[in-house]
């Protein structure tokens, strides 16, 4: 009896490991915060064209709780079919490197022009949308710059387009996603 008793409070335990888990993933699925301690706070409301450049899911590290894709794009005059096909992304832990062969304008106005963009989905339907996404599409955004909060961790995305290097990524809670290009295939 000793034993099943014991069995019966592993269960119990593993059982409300795995719900606290479940819900410490709830913000990636685009539902609210479950979790104790979690918080997503506006920063700005952020929309705009982007052409994709490049996507990555994650879902083991820190942020994958939040953010379960990152979109690598390009806007303004790299977001041209025949510019943004020349740009190669290289996207990992959390970080983008990109580079052109030839840039066709000075360097710091392409640095404004590409972005690492980590994205949080606010509704379910966003959740599975974001994954639909193919390099070369061209996708109108709309939503909000945020900072995440999880007990130790405060992520606070980039407010402004010219920053380069570590922090300079948009931290980007998607209200909408609507498809202008769609790459066939």
């Amino acid at each position: 009896m000793k034993y099943l008793y014991a069995g019966a409070v592993l269960a119990a335990a593993l059982l409300q490991s795995s719900v606290q888990a479940a819900a410490d993933y709830n913000i990636a699925k685009g539902l609210p915060p479950a979790a104790q301690g979690q918080s997503i706070s506006v920063l700005q409301p952020f929309h705009g064209d982007f052409r994709i450049l490049g996507s990555k899911t994650y879902s083991d590290d820190e942020q994958a709780k939040f953010s379960p894709i990152d979109y690598a794009v390009s806007w303004g005059l790299f977001a041209e079919p025949e510019i943004a096909r020349h740009i190669s992304v290289n996207q990992y832990d959390r970080y983008l490197n990109w580079k052109m062969d030839k840039v066709p304008v000075p360097q710091e106005q392409a640095m404004m022009m590409v972005s690492n963009m980590h994205i949080i989905p606010s509704t379910p339907e966003i959740a599975k949308a974001i994954h639909k996404v193919k390099r070369g599409d061209l996708v109108r955004l709309k939503g909000s710059l945020v900072e995440v909060k999880d007990k130790d961790l405060v992520w606070t995305s980039s407010l402004t387009p010219t920053d380069t290097g570590d922090g300079a990524c948009e931290v980007f809670r998607v209200d909408s996603i609507q498809w202008i290009e769609r790459v066939k295939g």
